[in-house]
């Protein structure tokens, strides 16, 4: 290691100009870093998902900032005066609600916005749900896929579900890491049992909190677990890869060629639909395709 490396960091003054992304705590407010209390500090604004939630955190830090809000709703129309801030030499920070800001939340746009314009941008790491939540699942660590939240509704999760098992049949081998609501959480268990098979996985909730939690077990142990319990607070789901030595086909057109020896198309395309939670539209046209061409 050089010893550039090991110095000590440039100082944080007043002078500083752009944009930070600061992680905040996903629960314990212990773990907002020394650099991030004082980027807080120092900021002229702190952008934010909700005031009142981050009111919380800069109160318990003895931090006065003026805050404002940042959303999904209101993003695009507040990058100009984001912009402008900037350009006059004013220091913006970028909070969400907890954990590392743009991942699953509000900011994506602004950034690129920044960027685009030319305007210093940088982040200070920190606490985030979807990597402690992975380590402390016992699954493999890598490759991981964090996927933000599953769709709310049955037929669009199973449809997302799908397609994921279809690229695991082209040969992606990854742990697979969810967010999700507790009040979803049974059914999409349920879901990603139908569709990836009873594998191993991990329910991470109220991490960093007095009640943290994990549970380790099949898909289908834990589906029926909190089909049973309705849980409180943050969840996040973790999924093993697939087996190794599974024995399924690689890919879609192996699945359907396997499916159609000894049954009708319509029935082949359906089956393989069940199984790998695709459109059964989507399978129907390969399946006609194949068809076509003799590919039986």
């Amino acid at each position: 290691m050089s010893d550039d490396a090991c110095a000590a960091p440039p100082e944080q003054g007043s002078d500083r100009t752009g944009l930070v992304l600061v992680s905040t705590p996903i629960g314990n407010l212990a773990d907002l870093s020394p650099r991030g209390r004082d980027e807080l500090a120092a900021a002229r604004l702190v952008l934010c998902e909700d005031t009142r939630h981050t009111a919380r955190l800069l109160t318990a830090m003895g931090i006065q900032a003026r805050t404002e809000t940042l959303h999904e709703h209101n993003e695009d129309a507040r990058i100009p005066e984001v912009l402008a801030a900037l350009r006059a030499g004013e220091r913006v920070a970028l909070v969400s609600d907890a954990g590392t800001p743009v991942i699953s939340d509000p900011g994506y746009r602004l950034v690129r916005a920044v960027i685009e314009a030319g305007l210093p941008v940088t982040a200070i790491p920190g606490p985030n749900a979807a990597v402690t939540a992975l380590i402390l699942s016992g699954l493999p660590p890598l490759p991981f896929l964090f996927l933000g939240f599953p769709p709310p509704k049955e037929a669009a999760r199973k449809a997302a579900f799908g397609r994921l098992r279809a690229a695991e049949h082209a040969g992606l081998a990854a742990t697979l890491v969810w967010y999700e609501a507790p009040h979803r959480l049974s059914e999409t268990l349920k879901d990603m049992a139908e569709v990836f098979g009873d594998r191993p996985a991990a329910i991470a909730r109220e991490l960093t909190k007095r009640f943290e939690e994990v549970r380790r077990r099949n898909l289908r142990d834990l589906a029926a677990l909190y089909a049973a319990e309705t849980p409180r607070g943050e969840i996040t789901i973790v999924v093993g890869p697939p087996p190794a030595d599974s024995g399924e086909p690689k890919d879609l057109d192996e699945q359907l060629r396997s499916a159609l020896q000894g049954n009708t198309l319509r029935d082949a395309a359906a089956l393989v639909a069940a199984a790998t939670g695709l459109p059964r539209k989507t399978v129907y046209a390969r399946a006609l395709e194949l068809d076509r061409r003799g590919h039986r």
